[in-house]
């Protein structure tokens, strides 16, 4: 349960709140067999009804009992309760199928920034002109014909010029349908039709489909039709907004919300807003849209130019997002960086979003800065790709494949990644004319064979088939392989694997036909490495050996020992190991023949001689209650001796309520960061520096004690019970044993389930006085189990001469 859901109790206004159940439809096994995106559709919306009613039956039947008012969503098997008070809450978060609840949130909308038009280019807009629309247009014949796009935002103006003939509810002969092609959850809009109070929408909208009769030409698809969603009230979208119009877009209704028509689903939908914190709450939505065949395009967020600003939805893996770069094809200094979940890299790709001119209500046109405008170029992109190649038409990780691989590399690996993929362009930036010439066109055919070597059939081989298209694929683990949709014509297959001599073939491929291009591929001579990996703890089960440079990967055994083959030649070996506290292990090798190599893995340490151990613990536990609630705030404690940390001894310390103790400062920050740093706070021990809230009812609180006999006693921090202030509710525990003897350890229970809860935006390690050391055992990382340890010591023989105990207050800046 939220610590805002509780503060929400203590407000005079109706209590709305979301309650979230354990489990979800398998939509990927309901769309296996569905031919058409009308099938996969109908499949994803039965399946996730089905799943729903079956599931929220309980809870639904409680609700009623209640006699609160409520709505069930399949679409994230979750239910919207209006009404109610804690005890209602705390009823219904003790039912075994309820996995969270959460507060009503509202999503803020990036807001884009107005600003001048650039001029435009042979009467289109400098952005369409950039990405090469027109070319598609003229030198392909498709300008998104067939395709239907979709944006969830603020509403459209449908009567707007450029935009009323492209409207799906436009029956031509002067009057509109609405039903099916526009829904307004929160019913904002003053009558039963497309409204946009705000502009957004009606502007993103003009830069996929957009085009009047006096030469505006802002659509970059301007013959696709669209539909549209206000899934934003105004600059704010509520929870509610969302995930309802997440839900329609995959089963259309008619106004009254009857009647779903999953056949009328759009093929490409628009998503301008996101958001942080991130509680992957629309992840499911993303899910359901993709099963259904429908392109999720995401902005990625106007937070840059920081790293790690990426927003969600758009920094989802599932989620295709944006970028923006301005006029000189540079980044904009507000697009947002990655990476994003799982360290994916975000944005996918970039487009302009800087003055980008288009469409706003009262038919006029305004130009705005943000990746709100650069996402609908992808979108609309994805239009025009479709219209001009059926073959790919919703056919989502293959559209995903050629946006990517078609886009002009942008080298900037400021945020990480690498020149040809990075966290500030993504893949680069958009190229529609090179995305239409590297889609299959009519005719087809179809090319298919076996790779061997040695007389065996080889896996995992790339073949790269170069011709009217180019094409990369691998070979399976029965050395076949099949590259489908190729145009008719003459193509040359390049075949190769690390340690094989690269072999080609020609081969031709005819209409409806499907060519046949068997290869063999001959070895290099190699030769057996084999190893031991070790560490002062003794051998290193399951450390990974890398051969720099090449793809060999070999793990080490229960004995530490490893084997693998490798060409002969030159090679560096780097090692990495679960365990926290070791570095990385590294060796050279000159193989001319069979090679024996020992790689020993070295104690990380800091720059004052602190190391760790790691691995399973028993949890200890404080006896003295402190009066630490909320979710901020730091108690004064007195220490029963004096505590060494960095050469200085401590008599006194303050415990925070955010996971760490300091000793020369109280510390209230809980946005945690990489240590050292020389901003506060420092002189710290942080068992679990981050967002933490205290629910009362659970028994959460900050518990101190003493454990053991001088002189090898242990002054006893317990975290007890406590949630991630973003997590789904989870309650999980943390002790720090500050030992008389010098050693600090921390110990973890309940550590598991969610990600926060095992550490991914948690800082674990300790600091000295001014910053400038420190031993960071993990920043926002996922590594954390239930009953884990880490115990920290000094390398040093003693306590620095003339040490004193002290208690010193420092004038520093507080950490941001």
């Amino acid at each position: 349960m939220e610590e805002r859901l509780l503060r929400q109790f203590d407000d005079s206004r109706e209590n709305t709140f979301w309650v979230y159940l354990d489990s979800a439809a398998d939509i990927n096994a309901a769309v296996d067999g569905a031919r058409t995106k009308a099938e996969r559709g109908a499949a994803v919306y039965k399946a996730g009804k089905d799943h729903a009613r079956r599931t929220q039956a309980g809870l639904l039947r409680a609700l009623d009992a209640a006699g609160v008012a409520h709505t069930s969503y399949w679409i994230v098997n979750a239910v919207q309760v209006k009404g109610g008070d804690e005890k209602l809450v705390e009823k219904l978060a003790a039912r075994a199928e309820v996995a969270r609840i959460e507060t009503d949130d509202v999503i803020q909308l990036p807001e884009p920034v107005k600003a001048a038009a650039h001029k435009r280019v042979a009467g289109v807009e400098w952005n369409v002109d950039r990405i090469n629309a027109p070319k598609v247009w003229d030198e392909f014949g498709s300008r998104g014909e067939g395709i239907v796009v979709a944006n969830i935002d603020t509403g459209v103006e449908y009567t707007h010029p450029a935009l009323e003939a492209s409207y799906r509810g436009n029956n031509g002969d002067g009057t509109f349908n609405h039903n099916y092609n526009w829904f307004d959850p929160s019913n904002s809009c003053p009558a039963a039709e497309p409204c946009d109070n705000m502009g957004h929408g009606t502007h993103t909208m003009g830069t996929m489909t957009g085009d009047d009769a006096s030469g505006n030409r802002t659509g970059v698809a301007p013959g696709a039709s669209w539909m549209a969603v206000k899934g934003c009230e105004s600059n704010g979208c509520s929870e509610q907004s969302l995930i309802a119009a997440g839900q329609w877009i995959v089963a259309p209704t008619d106004l009254n919300g009857q009647n779903p028509r999953p056949d009328l689903a759009p093929d490409v939908v628009n998503n301008s807003w996101g958001g942080t914190p991130i509680t992957y709450w629309y992840q499911k939505i993303v899910d359901s849209w993709r099963a259904a065949g429908i392109f999720p395009s995401f902005s990625n967020g106007n937070s840059g130019s920081d790293c790690n600003t990426a927003i969600e939805p758009g920094m989802y893996v599932n989620s295709y997002s944006s970028g923006s770069f301005d006029i000189d094809n540079a980044i904009s200094d507000f697009s947002s960086r990655g990476a994003g979940e799982k360290g994916e890299i975000k944005p996918n790709i970039s487009a302009p979003g800087e003055n980008v001119r288009s469409s706003v209500p009262g038919g006029g046109y305004e130009a705005m800065s943000g990746t709100s405008m650069a996402s609908p170029h992808t979108t609309a992109a994805v239009a025009l790709l479709w219209s001009l190649s059926p073959e790919l038409e919703n056919d989502i990780p293959a559209t995903e494949a050629l946006l990517d691989r078609t886009a002009i590399d942008a080298d900037d690996t400021s945020c990480g990644g690498t020149a040809a993929d990075n966290n500030v362009f993504g893949e680069g930036r958009l190229d529609v004319t090179a995305l239409a010439k590297a889609a299959p066109h009519a005719p087809l055919g179809a090319i298919q064979g076996v790779i061997t070597s040695d007389g065996a059939r080889l896996p995992g081989a790339e073949v790269v088939a170069q011709g009217p298209l180019d094409r990369t694929v691998h070979t399976g683990a029965d050395g076949k392989y099949t590259i489908p949709l190729l145009s008719v014509g003459d193509y040359k297959i390049s075949v190769s694997k690390y340690g094989h001599v690269t072999a080609t073939a020609d081969i031709s491929v005819t209409d409806e036909g499907t060519a046949t291009g068997d290869v063999t591929v001959a070895k290099v001579p190699s030769a057996k490495v084999t190893g031991s990996v070790s560490s002062s703890r003794g051998p290193a089960a399951g450390a990974v050996v890398t051969v720099v440079g090449t793809p060999v990967v070999a793990t080490a055994d229960a004995q530490g020992n490893f084997e693998t083959t490798l060409p002969l030649g030159s090679y560096e070996l780097s090692t990495s190991y679960s365990d926290l506290c070791l570095g990385r292990g590294s060796t050279t090798a000159e193989v001319t023949g069979e090679t024996v190599l020992d790689i020993r893995l070295p104690d990380k340490t800091d720059t004052f001689g602190y190391t760790c151990d790691a691995g399973p613990a028993d949890f200890v536990t404080g006896d003295h209650k402190l009066g630490l609630t909320g979710d901020s705030g730091a108690e004064k404690v007195e220490l029963p001796f004096p505590v060494s940390l960095y050469g200085e001894s401590y008599t006194s310390g303050w415990v925070s309520a955010d996971g760490a103790i300091t000793f020369t400062e109280p510390s209230t920050d809980d946005e945690n960061t990489a240590i050292p740093s020389s901003s506060a706070p420092n002189t710290a021990l942080y068992p679990f520096w981050d967002q933490l809230f205290y629910l009362p009812q659970f028994d959460a609180a900050v518990y101190t004690g003493v454990v053991g006999t001088a002189p090898n006693r242990s002054y006893v921090v317990e975290w007890r019970n406590v949630i991630h202030m973003w997590g789904h509710g989870e309650r999980f525990s943390v002790t720090a044993l500050i030992g008389e003897d010098g050693t600090i350890s921390y110990r973890y229970k309940d550590t598991v389930g969610d990600f926060l809860e095992a550490g991914a935006q948690a800082t674990i390690g300790l600091e000295n006085a001014d910053g400038t050391d420190a031993f960071q055992y993990s920043l926002n990382k996922p590594v954390l189990t239930d009953r884990f340890g880490i115990t920290f010591r000094t390398t040093k023989t003693r306590v620095d001469s003339g040490s004193m105990p002290r208690e010193k207050p420092r004038d520093t800046g507080a950490r941001h």
